[in-house]
């Protein structure tokens, strides 16, 4: 069905035709139902629904997703062997597809060597001028990165920081080595490492390491590998600090076991460097200045301060340079990142800001007619921030560009000129388009997202009362401004204010942590990709016991991690090939048909289902399923947290930001007297499970909890008992708290950015 353009939509393009349209015929990808649709091109499409209702499934799995594999099949048969061998999606066809970019909220991966700087080419221009009009001379562009030889800090090879060894966490000075001194994993007494140490014949091994002499000290924590004489052989000793360098720096703590993980938290802490001063380059790189400044102090400013600079600078000879800078650096600012700094590590991005800045390389691209994808671009975002992100998101449409958005919150929704409404449930109650067409109809179409679209949450009539207070005092945080404020307890408190401000500084940095202190927050969740909703909850216990004694036979055959698990694929339903330095391949396991378990186990059966089909059941099935005992309370917190629609064995990896943080959130569910911090819970949620959502966190305040949530959704802040609200801008512009109180306080006495917009919306309730 077709919908009036919008008034937002572009004057110059010619009348649609069916060449104007992406077309998507019979789309059955996960849960989509047949799907069918014309999707305007050179227009700004927004896809809405309830969480798992296939908005996901239609826009990446299925249009971006055969999109790149055409693109694929254009590369020669040789290059193509050296790819990951994409499947076609399960549609019968896909026409007017043009090639796709998938802007997402995935974080850019751990490399230390990635910043700001390096992914948005801004530190290439800075490199590029330094090298043109820096004086003294100092070499070309590479002479300044500090991802080269020429230009990186010798000590710390362009890390900017250096391994600090806590030599307390290693041993116990206060206890001789057969008391069991040594705190390092793997050096317990009696054991292969301990005798090395105890047999060297350097020291008593009776006697306290506080008695020791400086020579033994020495000894004991940095004598180089040395060859020692042991009874008729010989073996190597190592000073301690020695071994734990080369057995713990440079390795990937996510792979190490939780002991050793532990152990190396607390004992390796990663310092400044003291060569460099965290600059990451070397002396010759730091001399050069500009204006009267260095490379690493122009990384080191807000970019908002550097693009102020930088206009400052008069050098004709590098005018297109400037310009090319200027440009990113105004990109970023107007994207609302101005409070970022050019040596920022990648990896110390929200998810949020990935996606911004992942932006910032394609709006001053040269490429036009271009299928532009996003996943919930307003994540992380306060309303005042929103709405410059929609006039980045009109640009690129504008540009001649065809931009897809996956999106809930009703100021995007509004600047749409076709809107996809998916639904009208989750999951099996899900797969379809419930309309298509424009803002104005999607209003008065009776769907769920139509409802909700002027739906307001008003403020509470009373607020419940603190039954005490958790202080916060005199916190410097990254831009934290000595901020001291007093968090009430017993009460729902949101902590607000634009990106930033310093919220996550100043909760995560002096809040978690503290004894009976959650936190549900959206991080990845340790673990492999046989980690599921059903083994990470525990559920899987209860339901493997019912199957084993409906069977007379073990619970362990009904794991896929043990004696049950398909030989062929050991369990995991996917057979993986890796190649080497490119993405690895997954296909189905043809033994067991991705169904995990050996043809035995598939025979064993509970009221009429084997153990694969049950995994296969969203939560809300399985509720039904097991409506009682152990497995119905964890089924019931799942769906209390808005899961009903995840599967219990979906593999944890495909989970979002939001389901991950819910998930975590359901586990932590039943103690009271806990006071649990939430990031952002409304990421990925519909208007209306937003409703849902904030039943949840009366529940769990009700139940004697105290719950404070880092939020920007003005409904959440509506429903608050409490508001802290930091500002009064980002960066050095922020860091203080502005507010501090119950919201209708907030309403009648401030003028912050929060009080506008929350002001605005409670008067439309």
């Amino acid at each position: 069905m077709e919908g009036a353009v919008s008034p937002n939509q572009p004057h110059d393009h010619t009348a649609a035709d069916s060449h104007d349209h992406i077309q998507v015929r019979g789309a059955r990808e996960n849960n989509l139902k047949d799907v069918s649709l014309d999707i305007p091109k050179r227009r700004l499409t927004v896809f809405t629904g309830v969480s798992g209702s296939g908005k996901s499934s239609l826009v990446f799995d299925t249009i971006a997703a055969e999109s790149r594999r055409l693109i694929d099949e254009t590369y020669t048969a040789f290059v193509q062997s050296f790819m990951p061998s994409l499947g076609r999606p399960d549609v019968d066809a896909l026409h007017n597809l043009s090639a796709s970019i998938i802007v997402d909220q995935e974080r850019m991966g751990a490399n230390p060597r990635s910043t700001v700087g390096t992914v948005t080419d801004a530190h290439t221009m800075l490199r590029i001028l330094f090298s043109r009009v820096g004086h003294p001379y100092v070499g070309p562009a590479y002479a300044f990165s500090f991802n080269r030889a020429e230009g990186m800090c010798p000590e710390c090879e362009g890390l900017g920081k250096a391994s600090d060894i806590d030599v307390d966490e290693l041993v116990d000075r206060e206890l001789s080595l057969d008391g069991g001194a040594i705190k390092i994993p793997g050096f317990a007494v009696g054991g292969w490492q301990w005798q090395v140490v105890a047999g060297s014949g350097l020291f008593d091994p009776a006697v306290k390491l506080a008695d020791f002499t400086l020579q033994q000290w020495d000894d004991l924590l940095h004598k180089p590998a040395t060859k020692l004489k042991y009874g008729a052989g010989t073996f190597t000793y190592e000073g301690l600090v020695q071994k734990v360098r080369k057995s713990y720096l440079g390795k990937d703590r996510e792979s190490m076991q939780p002991s050793a993980r532990a152990f190396a938290d607390r004992a390796i802490r990663l310092a400044t460097c003291p060569s460099c001063g965290g600059s990451r380059l070397n002396e010759a790189a730091r001399s050069a200045r500009v204006a009267g400044r260095t490379v690493a102090e122009c990384s080191a400013m807000q970019i908002d301060e550097l693009a102020a600079f930088v206009r400052g600078i008069g050098e004709a000879a590098v005018g297109p340079v400037l310009d090319g800078l200027l440009s990113t650096l105004d990109s970023l600012v107007g994207i609302g990142l101005g409070y970022l700094s050019l040596d920022r590590e990648s990896a110390t991005l929200s998810g949020g800001e990935a996606q911004r800045v992942k932006m910032v390389r394609h709006l001053n691209s040269s490429l036009t007619d271009v299928t532009y994808v996003f996943d919930e671009p307003t994540a992380g975002l306060h309303p005042h921030d929103i709405q410059r992100m929609n006039t980045l998101l009109l640009q690129l449409r504008d540009k001649g560009n065809t931009v897809l958005v996956v999106e809930h919150k009703p100021e995007l929704i509004a600047i749409a000129d076709h809107v996809v409404d998916l639904g009208p449930g989750a999951g099996t109650a899900g797969g379809q388009v419930c309309y298509e067409g424009d803002l104005v109809g999607l209003s008065a179409s009776g769907t769920l997202t139509g409802r909700y679209l002027d739906h307001r949450v008003r403020l509470r009539e009373t607020t419940r009362e603190p039954s005490g207070w958790l202080p916060v005092a005199n916190a410097t945080l990254h831009n934290l401004r000595d901020v001291s404020v007093d968090l009430p307890l017993g009460v729902l408190t949101v902590v607000t204010g634009v990106a930033g401000s310093g919220k996550s500084s100043l909760i995560h940095g002096y809040v978690a942590g503290r004894e009976g202190v959650v936190v549900a927050d959206q991080s990845p969740i340790r673990g492999s990709r046989r980690s599921n909703p059903a083994t990470y909850t525990g559920v899987l216990d209860p339901i493997r016991a019912a199957f084993a004694k409906a069977n007379g036979v073990k619970p362990g055959l009904f794991s896929a991690n043990s004696e049950g698990a398909c030989p062929a694929c050991k369990g995991i339903g996917l057979i993986y090939t890796d190649l080497a330095m490119m993405a690895g391949v997954a296909s189905v396991c043809e033994d067991c048909e991705g169904k995990r378990f050996t043809p035995e186990v598939l025979t064993y059966r509970l009221r009429g289902k084997n153990i694969s089909e049950v995994l296969e059941m969203p939560v809300a099935e399985a509720r039904e399923f097991f409506p009682g005992g152990q497995a119905g309370v964890i089924l019931d917190r799942l769906a209390a947290v808005g899961l009903g629609y995840v599967g219990l064995g979906q593999p944890l990896t495909t989970l979002s930001g939001g389901e991950r943080q819910r998930l975590k959130l359901a586990i932590n569910m039943a103690r009271g007297g806990t006071t649990y911090v939430l990031d952002e819970p409304t990421t990925g949620l519909h208007l209306a499970d937003v409703d849902q959502l904030l039943g949840l966190l009366d529940r769990l305040v009700d139940d004697g909890n105290t719950v404070i949530v880092i939020e920007h959704h003005q409904a959440v802040m509506a429903h608050a008992d409490w508001i802290v609200d930091l500002g009064p801008g980002a960066g050095h512009d922020g860091g203080q708290v502005v507010f501090s109180g119950p919201p209708a306080r907030l309403l009648a006495d401030s003028d912050s950015l929060t009080a506008v917009h929350l002001r605005d919306y409670v008067s439309r309730a």
